[in-house]
C-alpha cells in the first residue's frame, strides 16, 4: 500500500562514514516525533520478545553537496514540511541543550548543514528532494 506521506533524509556528501551514520540516526529520531502517525506498531518475534515500533513507511536517503542541501532546506521550509536539521557545529557538542543552542545561534540561511530530514505529503517531499541522488 502506497502512503500519502514520505520520509527523506539528506546527508552531505564528503562526510566520514561515522558522521553520515550519526547524522542519519539523529535526523531519523527527529522525524519519529513529527506526528503520531509516522510510527508503526511494535514488533514481536515468534518467541514473544517485543521490539520497538519503526517508521511505517520507507525512508529514502539522499546524498547532496552543501549547495544542494541549502536548496532542499529552503524548499522544505517554504513548503512547511516537518524538518530536522543537523549542522556541523553539532559534531563538537555533547548534549541536547548545546545542540539546540548551536542551531539557534545561526540564521536559517547561514546554517552549515551536515544533513536534514523531511516528512510530509509525498508530492511536497518529492519537490523538496528534486534533483538529488539516492545515497549509494
Amino acid at each position: 500500500m502506497r502512503s500519502d506521506t514520505k520520509i527523506a533524509v539528506i546527508v552531505r556528501s564528503g562526510l566520514a562514514d561515522w558522521q553520515k551514520l550519526n547524522v542519519t540516526a539523529f535526523l531519523a529520531g527527529g522525524i519519529a516525533t513529527a506526528t503520531d502517525e509516522v510510527m508503526g506498531e511494535p514488533y514481536e518475534d515468534g518467541s514473544g520478545n517485543r521490539y520497538l515500533p519503526m517508521f511505517r513507511e520507507p525512508v529514502l536517503c539522499f546524498a547532496a553537496d552543501a549547495e544542494e542541501l541549502a536548496t532542499a532546506h529552503g524548499r522544505a521550509l517554504s513548503r512547511g514540511l516537518a524538518t530536522a536539521v543537523y549542522t556541523d557545529e553539532l559534531f563538537a557538542t555533547g548534549n541536547d541543550a548545546d545542540n539546540r543552542a548551536a542551531v539557534r545561534a545561526v540564521e536559517a540561511g547561514k546554517l552549515t548543514l551536515a544533513g536534514l530530514a523531511v516528512y510530509g505529503p509525498r508530492n511536497a517531499v518529492d519537490r523538496t528532494t528534486k534533483g538529488l541522488k539516492l545515497h549509494g
